[in-house]
């Protein structure tokens, strides 16, 4: 994919945060944009301010997921849509708070990609899945947050699997932010918690990232995946403000 101009693309969860950084990104490069969002209110924005298409619903029902796939058929999916998790130490956590990222963001991502390879999604098309770097480093205020970014990075890899033995030209690839992106909501209630526990100022925390990764560069840097030749084959990425995209494996 060397040009996202006239691509069919779908971003769920785009109507704020790293989502709407993405879209910003891929309606800029001429691409015919659909966003998913749950609330009418931003996507209604959103809608005014870009040339998009907007879809209310819920990203974590399976019929919205098949649905909305065989009516929009895009060539690049990205899977943005997650909840914010309850920040607490485990002691004060519930199961359903402890759990609350596996039935959103994991259900979310099962059944879109689940839906792409049923469906499928016609040849040469991306999948991107949005993991975190606390796949990786884990995320103790968080409760089951880390296991289920982390469980989104091995669906990419069941899902190229599925997919090669289908016989289907289709990638899919996992996103993992390496550092905690305060100009979101999830990056802003997870940097006053983690200042909270430490002593120190969310300025303090955010700096010890190196350079912030903001929404815009975010998608930037997803634009560049989509169309450079040196991202088609690996099935994770890391990307950070200071270092931007790093292959963590082949």
């Amino acid at each position: 994919m060397q040009t996202l101009d006239k691509q069919i693309a779908l971003v769920t969860g785009g109507s704020r945060g790293l989502g709407l950084g993405v879209v910003e990104a891929l309606v800029a490069r001429g691409a015919r944009v659909t966003v998913v969002a749950r609330t009418t209110g931003p996507l209604m924005e959103l809608q005014r301010r870009l040339d998009v298409t907007i879809l209310p619903g819920d990203a974590a029902q399976q019929e919205f997921a098949e649905s909305t796939l065989a009516r929009v058929r895009p060539s690049v999916l990205v899977l943005n849509a997650g909840a914010i998790p309850v920040m607490a130490p485990l002691h004060e956590q519930t199961w359903e708070s402890f759990s609350e990222s596996w039935n959103a963001d994991v259900q979310a991502t099962f059944h879109w990609v689940r839906a792409a390879l049923r469906l499928p999604l016609a040849p040469a098309s991306r999948v991107l899945l949005s993991s975190s770097g606390a796949a990786i480093a884990g995320s103790p205020l968080s409760g089951g947050y880390a296991g289920a970014k982390r469980t989104i990075g091995f669906l990419a890899q069941y899902a190229n699997d599925a997919a090669k033995s289908l016989g289907l030209d289709i990638r899919f690839q996992a996103l993992l932010p390496r550092q905690i992106v305060g100009a979101t909501a999830l990056g802003r209630t997870a940097v006053q918690a983690y200042a909270r526990r430490a002593g120190k100022t969310t300025e303090e925390v955010l700096a010890g990232f190196g350079k912030p990764l903001e929404p815009h560069d975010y998608g930037e840097h997803v634009a560049h995946l989509l169309t450079r030749s040196q991202y088609e084959s690996a099935s994770s990425f890391g990307i950070r403000g200071e270092t931007g995209i790093e292959i963590l494996e082949a």
